[in-house]
């Protein structure tokens, strides 16, 4: 089930010719000293992109999982597990990839220790939109069937369902201790990185190998740093038509960088966080489910995905 964007076609030919600064040139202006991570570039709209999008080649599908092919949106088997309000379903403990990622923080101080995971190429290609063209579209529950009628949506539909999910997560509120927003461009990410952090930051991403792997081992290479504690402020891309990110700062997150190798040779630039204090997540989350602990026991990490941001004071 597929359908064309033909709206976001008209606004993105209004935003080439009014938009104030491209996002890329925000970003530049707000960070000169930053460089713009790969995650970040491969989001933004390119002339190849932009020939496409001419084409109504930007479709929303029904597949299963969380990310699509080309740029779908696909409808997932349950909340992200990177929002800790949720409980975990029983079809997203056995089809969801990201599963893998979770583990005890301990296993980062040995060399050597073999955690199972999976890392896959990012193929969620929704791209931002320049922040003007973004916050014309409305993005709230109360405006659902206007957004819905916008984007050629079908109400009760597969796609409905998922973009309803991503508003609804957007629109609660956060575990105790969270500061979180959901940004619609790159423009706003900055701006809410910035009022948390400051101006002197960095962001960084997960690096992957170039070609796709399987579930596998990893052992955990030397080289392990811990690159923050407390001052750490994530986005996690999200379900929708156009880039659009759940971003969040706690006070109890450390961040890693952690080289991995593969079973099969392939080698890991990961990024992976640790949350120190888990007690005021949802009980029936999928960390304890995987890990089989319970709520503010044991820091519980995660490793990131390469499309979703860290930023970090310098």
């Amino acid at each position: 089930m597929k359908f064309h964007f033909f709206p976001i076609i008209t606004f993105v030919m209004i935003a080439a010719t009014n938009a104030a600064l491209p996002p890329e040139l925000y970003w530049k202006s707000m960070l000169p000293n930053t460089p713009i991570p790969k995650s970040i570039t491969n989001l933004l709209h390119s002339d190849q992109k932009a020939e496409k999008l001419g084409y109504g080649g930007v479709d929303v599908g029904v597949h299963k999982g969380y990310y699509g092919s080309g740029t779908d949106v696909n409808v997932g088997v349950g909340h992200s597990p990177f929002n800790y309000l949720y409980a975990a379903s029983e079809t997203q403990l056995h089809d969801d990839p990201k599963v893998a990622l979770f583990f005890i923080e301990n296993d980062l101080h040995h060399r050597g220790t073999k955690l199972n995971s999976r890392f896959t190429k990012a193929s969620n290609e929704a791209t931002f939109l320049p922040r003007q063209v973004a916050d014309s579209i409305p993005f709230s529950s109360n405006n659902v069937k206007d957004i819905l009628n916008k984007f050629s949506v079908e109400p009760g539909s597969g796609e409905a369902r998922v973009m309803k999910n991503t508003i609804k997560e957007c629109e609660a509120k956060g575990i105790k201790g969270e500061e979180k927003y959901c940004a619609t461009s790159l423009e706003s990410m900055v701006d809410f990185a910035t009022s948390k952090l400051g101006k002197s930051i960095e962001a960084i991403s997960t690096e992957e190998a170039e070609n796709e792997t399987k579930a596998q081992k990893y052992t955990i290479a030397q080289g392990v740093k811990n690159l923050a504690e407390d001052n750490v402020v994530v986005c996690h891309k999200q379900n929708y038509p156009y880039a659009v990110f759940y971003c969040h700062k706690t006070d109890t997150t450390k961040a890693y960088f952690v080289p991995l190798e593969g079973a099969d040779g392939n080698r890991v630039k990961a990024i992976a966080l640790c949350h120190t204090d888990t007690s005021k997540w949802n009980p029936k989350h999928l960390a304890f489910k995987v890990l089989k602990v319970q709520p503010g026991t044991v820091p519980i990490c995660h490793f990131l995905p390469e499309d979703h941001v860290v930023w970090l004071s310098k």
